[in-house]
């Protein structure tokens, strides 16, 4: 027996299935595999899903819908599957986003590199070569928490903050990459510098990724880093991408 999965109602506004206690890359699997089944049965009553870590949230009226209701649909299609071995939703993307690392750009590689116990050539090899996927949205429009990295970037954030990063900046925590929409203060590292617009409201699709994309993070020289700034009109800071199936 587990505890998890475990349905909770969130106030009359919607229903939240939790997967675990802490993340991991099967309950974030699960979560986003069960919002897209959720999305598949097409229940008139839900309004609106979304994800975070480990967690599928489904908007629904229950001062209409009663609770007991949508928990019986819910415990059913649970018991369909085993959602943390489940293959993850289709239309999904793969991006390869140039990263400057270090230099005066992201000052902070240095001491990420210390607190991890590695040389920075390392770091920036290892960093530069893994792939993570997109485990949730949020923060600042459009803006990616991403993971797992390997178990030596289980670091932890700083004890102080840092003022301000720029739109763009590749941030390490917890075995997590960000990359950040705005100019923002934070508490996590910044290691590498990118051009790639996470929320472009003026396009088509505003928010450039989705829950369940996956990225890498090349490295490219300061100067090449310069050239795509000055040269990429699209705002993705000279990304390409591949549809993943």
């Amino acid at each position: 027996m587990t505890d998890w999965p475990k349905i909770r109602s969130v106030g009359v506004s919607g229903v939240l299935v939790t997967f675990a206690g802490a993340m991991s890359e099967p309950a974030n699997r699960a979560a986003l595999a069960f919002r897209a089944a959720v999305e598949a049965q097409d229940w008139p009553e839900v309004r609106e899903t979304s994800t975070s870590l480990v967690s599928t949230y489904l908007e629904v009226d229950l001062a209409v819908t009663p609770l007991a209701a949508m928990t019986e649909r819910l415990t059913n299609l649970l018991e369909s599957r085993d959602w943390q071995s489940a293959d993850l939703p289709p239309g999904r993307t793969l991006w390869h986003v140039p990263t400057v690392y270090g230099t005066d750009l992201a000052p902070q590689l240095e001491e990420a590199a210390a607190v991890a116990g590695v040389d920075v050539d390392a770091a920036v090899a290892e960093i530069s070569a893994s792939r993570v996927r997109v485990l949730t949205i949020g923060f600042a429009p459009g803006q990616p928490y991403m993971g797992e990295l390997s178990k030596t970037w289980d670091i932890p954030r700083q004890q102080g903050l840092t003022k301000s990063v720029p739109a763009g900046a590749l941030i390490i925590a917890i075995r997590q990459l960000i990359v950040f929409t705005n100019a923002a203060p934070t508490g996590w590292r910044h290691i590498g510098q990118t051009a790639f617009g996470t929320f472009l409201p003026k396009s088509e699709r505003p928010f450039t990724l989705a829950p369940g994309d996956e990225l890498t993070f090349p490295a490219i020289s300061r100067e090449e880093f310069d050239r795509i700034k000055s040269k990429d009109t699209s705002g993705l800071g000279g990304a390409s991408r591949e549809a993943l199936s």
